[in-house]
């Protein structure tokens, strides 16, 4: 890994990769949003994503998103079940680049968090993986693994 990404490595299995882009497209015209699971070691994510959990975004907009409470506390049950935590969260962006928007920034949750965008603005979807931590931006490293994570 070159000096250009941050950790950690983000690994998600390709049936993991689809579900988060399907479930994008599903969301339009509105942002599409859910949660990432999967171990942290002294508070950090790994990288290994174990399970992808999509989401209702409440605010019900193309512009932002807010994961629905009741999924969020499924999702966070699910991953303690399995001796894992809430690792991240992702988003769809309709229109734009998949890059941290000013709004994402601003309402980052959680400083350990992996912060996944999808881009649907073009033919082909494109996913990519962020730190947001006191309002600076690192890119990470996303590799997609036939055998990474649990389920899909």
């Amino acid at each position: 890994m070159t000096g250009r990404f941050a950790p950690p490595l983000v690994r998600l299995s390709v049936p993991q990769w689809q579900r988060i882009v399907a479930h994008c497209y599903h969301g339009l015209p509105d942002e599409a949003c859910g949660l990432l699971a999967g171990p942290m070691v002294a508070g950090e994510p790994t990288g290994l994503i174990t399970e992808v959990y999509p989401a209702r975004n409440t605010d019900a907009s193309a512009r932002t998103y807010t994961v629905d409470g009741k999924d969020f506390l499924r999702a966070s049950r699910d991953a303690e079940d399995r001796g894992e935590e809430i690792v991240g969260v992702w988003h769809s962006h309709t229109h734009t680049d998949p890059y941290p928007s000013p709004t994402d920034v601003e309402r980052a949750v959680d400083p350990a968090w992996i912060y996944v965008i999808v881009s649907l603005r073009d033919e082909a979807p494109m996913l990519r993986a962020f730190r947001l931590r006191a309002g600076a931006v690192a890119e990470c490293r996303v590799v997609l693994e036939a055998g990474a994570g649990r389920r899909a």
